[in-house]
């Protein structure tokens, strides 16, 4: 199946063949239809396999189609869509996608997150906004100083539904689902890389009879990635890592680690190793997350050191090898992580270094994907039999997805950056710290917060 047969416009075809693609996947193959039909839709899909364009296409082309509603509140032009995101870089990267798939298209977008001033993000949604891509916080700041008319929304699409509830953002959900207009009277779109009996409660209140669409088992691996389990010491971890990257001759890893400490530390050490690494994470600033990913893509940077929230939403073309340093708490999680590599068809290659105290971890992960992982023995490197297994400490990333628990606002401002300022990476121009994006008829401006 081609893109022509889906029913797209032809000016959103043409920014689609400018980009290099020719056939749907598999989630666009399916979702694109109901969405240009306007009715609801709940997506799920493996991390990588295009759902982002699964939403943006048919989006761009249902606005463009239909007559925008009437001046909104306070003077306020009305935002007519509304792309809610959990994190800063998924937001960035999803701004991007709009951006450069209604090149063609006259309309304006822009994107708004914390971390950054939100003066300038002010000034642009006074100008008027068709598209708005926001991270819940940050959403109901601007809400709370009435800068944004959501009054006449058109469109809500929630992506990343399971990451926005596994970090602690369903109140926020709720209080952005009160701004809007009922849900019989809007398209709404949810997309998950995976499906929880939490994801469905949710669905259940927002969306209107809406399609089921899935196209690979609920937290399924994709396939084209070699995955391995290496048994180690714990405290021999980040020798074995090295080892591996310089015999392999690995050029661009992405690793995960549990902690923000942890990430800082074993960049650090990684970099004594004779390692170009950076570390990125939620207490990192906007700038350095920033620079630290443009290095990462361009090159410069070998090893990139991240947290499980700070790398969701992170879309790195072609990268070939992703490293649990340590296994997540929640086994869903490593679907997320490895999903990094092997994007768009391609392969990739995901190493997990497990010591005697992440056993049950494993077993855990081993059981939600429903296979057993190749075990790999490196000489020199068996683990000490003496050593006995210690607990791991609980924090709050250790909860499970959907569970109660306190420092929620401690959590959106680590994935979202501070809801006031002081002050993305991601998509497709690493150099681009923008705290928003403009575009109308293909032209697209960017301007860093203070």
């Amino acid at each position: 199946m081609s893109f022509e047969q889906l029913g797209l416009s032809s000016e959103v075809l043409r920014a689609v063949t400018e980009e290099g693609y020719d056939s749907p996947t598999p989630i666009q193959q399916k979702a694109i239809p109901i969405v240009l039909a306007g009715k609801d839709v709940m997506a799920s899909a493996q991390t990588g396999t295009g759902k982002t364009a699964g939403f943006t296409l048919p989006l761009l082309q249902r606005l463009s189609q239909s007559p925008a509603h009437g001046g909104g509140k306070r003077g306020l032009p009305p935002v007519r869509a509304l792309i809610l995101t959990p994190t800063r870089e998924l937001a960035a990267q999803i701004a991007d996608s709009v951006a450069t798939y209604g090149k063609y298209l006259n309309f304006r977008s822009a994107v708004v997150f914390g971390g950054v001033s939100i003066n300038p993000q002010i000034s642009q949604l006074r100008k008027g906004v068709d598209i708005l891509i926001a991270t819940p916080g940050r959403l109901l700041d601007h809400a709370s100083q009435g800068t944004v008319d959501l009054s006449k929304l058109e469109v809500l699409v929630l992506d990343e539904a399971d990451r926005m509830l596994d970090m602690g953002f369903i109140h926020d959900v709720k209080r952005v689902l009160a701004l809007l207009p009922e849900t019989g009277q809007r398209q709404n779109l949810l997309f998950s890389a995976t499906f929880s009996k939490e994801i469905k409660q949710l669905a259940g209140r927002m969306l209107n009879d809406p399609q089921l669409v899935e196209v690979a088992p609920q937290n399924a691996t994709a396939d084209r990635i070699e995955q391995h389990v290496y048994k180690v010491d714990k405290v021999r971890k980040r020798e074995l890592l090295s080892k591996l990257i310089h015999d392999e001759d690995w050029r661009q890893v992405l690793v995960f680690t549990r902690t923000k400490h942890g990430a800082n530390r074993l960049a650090e050490q990684l970099g004594k190793d004779g390692l170009s690494a950076a570390a990125i994470h939620g207490n990192k600033s906007q700038g350095a997350r920033t620079k630290a990913l443009a290095g990462f893509k361009a090159g410069q940077i070998r090893v990139l050191v991240a947290t499980d929230i700070a790398a969701r939403g992170l879309d790195i073309d072609q990268l070939p090898n992703v490293v649990n340093f340590e296994l997540p708490n929640v086994p869903e999680d490593y679907v997320h992580r490895i999903g990094r590599t092997a994007r768009a068809g391609l392969s990739g290659k995901a190493v997990s270094l497990v010591c005697i105290d992440e056993a049950k971890l494993l077993r855990d992960i081993e059981k939600l994907i429903r296979r057993e992982l190749p075990r790999v023995d490196v000489p020199g490197f068996e683990p000490d039999p003496t050593i006995a297994a210690e607990p791991i400490r609980q924090g709050r990333q250790g909860r499970p997805p959907g569970a109660p628990g306190g420092g929620g606002r401690k959590r959106r401002q680590s994935a979202q950056g501070s809801s006031h300022p002081p002050g993305h990476g991601g998509g497709r121009k690493p150099g681009a710290g923008a705290a928003h994006a403009n575009s109308r008829g293909g032209s697209q401006q960017r301007r860093r917060g203070a």
